[in-house]
């Protein structure tokens, strides 16, 4: 097939690239030029900014594909242009939304699909705004022009990343417990979570290529290994031969304090996400993820100490200063108590 990728640079897109060319396909990817494929003499790319509407839809103007995978659309409006853009020139339009739509609590457990809604709430932009491009979607959907086609990820890791981590430190984690110092966990960190990784999600997006049971769907594409928020650490430091500490915060007071940093943890990660992959499972059978935490973390740990790995000092910063936070409340905590004893 002839796929047609908007973004193809990052952590999920690289890795559909990647499963692609293996598979044989003709790709094409258009980005800003920020960065550059790894498979730039494989594929063809195309430089142009979305956010100049303008010259977007004219470098893009005979563009055709078999299908158009949309990374970058995170709003209706960019949505909509992709759908303007390529009504009439794709097989199929495949969009990358996310697990943080949904509405909060969730109504099922596992989480499927046809039970849960879309969010309405303002409080977390990024899921908000999600929402409201797949609100668009399934508009255009209904009309039955051209095939569209939902992939909700979960929180996805791999070579690139930069979002491993309660504060996204990334590879402080590793630094840290080796230097014994101790690291910030929201709540008790007994959470569990559907961590991914980015070569099991691109087999689902491939999966989901020129498949009509995919067509004018919605899914979430996750792994299912049974994962909690501390075992993210404690397997990074099983794989260094080191146990980290945990200084415990809850979600809402780090919210309240900077809720640009934080909003995500209070709207969406202190919910159980544990995601059924049977929708996908129905329309594309061969989807099976088979990368565990394990074996996933070891594979970013190796790309770390191979020279990827670079401390940000400004969230070492942040979570020392997170870190004292904790252990003076702790602390007063317990001279509470004890002057209740001694009345």
């Amino acid at each position: 097939m002839k796929l047609l990728i908007l973004g193809g640079t990052g952590v999920i897109s690289s890795a559909i690239v990647e499963q692609g060319l293996i598979q044989g396909h003709d790709i094409t990817i258009v980005n800003r030029g920020n960065h550059i494929s790894p498979h730039s003499g494989q594929i063809a790319c195309i430089q142009a900014d979305r956010r100049d509407s303008a010259a977007f839809a004219s470098r893009l103007e005979k563009v055709q594909a078999d299908v158009v995978i949309d990374m970058i659309s995170f709003d209706p409006e960019d949505a909509r242009q992709t759908v303007e853009l390529f009504r009439k020139k794709a097989g199929q339009l495949i969009f990358t939304s996310s697990t943080a739509a949904y509405q909060r609590p969730y109504r099922t457990f596992p989480i499927r699909e046809e039970g849960e809604e879309l969010t309405s709430s303002k409080d977390f932009p990024y899921g908000f705004y999600k929402a409201e491009m797949e609100r668009y979607l399934q508009e255009e959907m209904s009309r039955g022009e051209i095939p569209i086609t939902i992939v909700r990820p979960s929180l996805t890791f791999g070579k690139g990343a930069a979002n491993i981590g309660v504060l996204r430190q990334n590879y402080n984690i590793v630094c840290r417990m080796r230097q014994h110092l101790p690291l910030v966990m929201i709540g008790e960190g007994t959470i569990p979570w559907s961590f991914t990784f980015a070569d099991d999600l691109a087999k689902g997006f491939l999966l989901c290529c020129g498949n009509p049971k995919a067509y004018n769907q919605a899914f979430h594409i996750t792994n299912t290994q049974a994962v909690l928020w501390e075992d993210l650490y404690r397997t990074m430091g099983d794989l260094i031969g080191e146990k980290p500490e945990f200084i415990y915060l809850p979600s809402q007071a780090l919210c309240h304090a900077c809720p640009d940093l934080f909003a995500h943890f209070w709207y969406e990660k202190r919910y159980p996400a544990v995601f059924s992959n049977e929708k996908i499972r129905s329309a594309a059978p061969d989807y099976v993820p088979s990368i565990s935490l394990r074996e996933g973390l070891a594979s970013i740990l190796d790309w770390w100490e191979k020279g990827a790995g670079q401390i940000d000092r400004e969230k070492w910063e942040l979570e020392d200063a997170l870190c004292r936070c904790g252990g003076e409340f702790q602390q007063r905590l317990r001279s509470v108590f004890s002057s209740r004893g001694n009345e």
